[in-house]
């Protein structure tokens, strides 16, 4: 046996959404064939991700590749996964470990979002994109962007980004702009990967302000567990495998200085939710 998957998410209390991860694994498995896949969760979901790469090299790999399950290139992928993947060198180092790019914003991911917004029936309809707020700038920009190319392939008249949390604008203050612009009909879509308790609290946000504004609102949900996501999942593998996985990292504040945040540039690894934080600088 050559090498194994480790799939990585990020955990939720939601029951629903440690289930989407789940499954989105177990359809990764079915295309892989033979190659093992083991499915982990940084926090509030079992199977630790630790515990999934014990089982991946209990069932005889010679190599891992690990896969984060995830959209934007945030701390949970800049230094939480990584911290999995240099917490599993330490205990096999006779097992080398490759580390995948996040999914992001691909043309499978964009299409996949496209194809929820129109099954909603919100092609041609003002677009509000909510994404998971972080507190790294790249990221945010890069919900902005996916926002953009949504709007484009959906020939959306506008569109707002708002997020979950952690920056601005929040949900209920992207609503308001919504409003302002002059919508009587906005279409709201979740750039997530699983659903979750911010994906619930944001739809349940969007339904009140529907009713208090009068305005239709049209849920067009998150991308989920589709087979679409299976070719990209095993793309990002083959790319970690062939040692040409790199990212796009000319504003990450984990790499260098970036303004207001200039003490975040080579901090250690895993300190966010992992709780495996190593002493490495911030590697690309």
């Amino acid at each position: 046996m050559s090498h194994g998957l480790l799939l990585v998410g990020h955990g939720s209390r939601s029951a629903r959404g440690r289930a989407e991860v789940l499954e989105l694994g177990s359809l990764v498995q079915q295309a892989a064939g033979a190659v093992p896949v083991e499915t982990g969760f940084l926090e509030l979901s079992d199977p630790p991700a630790d515990l999934a790469l014990d089982r991946l090299v209990a069932r005889g790999v010679r190599s891992v590749v690990v896969v984060p399950l995830m959209l934007n290139a945030a701390g949970h992928a800049k230094s939480d996964v990584p911290a999995v993947v240099l917490s599993g060198r330490v205990r096999y180092r006779d097992v080398p470990i490759a580390y995948a790019r996040p999914l992001g914003i691909d043309t499978v991911t964009v299409a996949l979002a496209q194809q929820r917004v129109c099954d909603a029936g919100g092609r041609k309809t003002p677009l509000l994109v909510v994404a998971r707020g972080t507190s790294e700038p790249e990221a945010n920009a890069d919900a902005a962007r996916v926002s953009r190319l949504l709007a484009e392939c959906t020939d959306a008249p506008w569109v707002v980004t708002g997020f979950s949390g952690l920056t601005w604008p929040s949900v209920p203050d992207a609503l308001d702009q919504c409003m302002r612009l002059g919508a009587d009909r906005l279409v709201v879509f979740a750039w997530y990967l699983s659903t979750g308790v911010l994906v619930e609290r944001m739809q349940q946000q969007a339904r009140a302000w529907s009713a208090i504004s009068g305005v239709e609102m049209l849920d067009a949900g998150h991308l989920g567990p589709d087979p679409a996501l299976v070719p990209l999942v095993l793309d990002r593998a083959a790319e970690a495998l062939a040692g040409q996985a790199t990212m796009t990292c000319d504003v990450c504040s984990y790499r260098a200085p970036f303004p207001g945040l200039e003490q975040r540039a080579g901090m250690p690894l895993g300190v966010g939710h992992s709780h495996l934080a190593a002493e490495h600088r911030h590697a690309h």
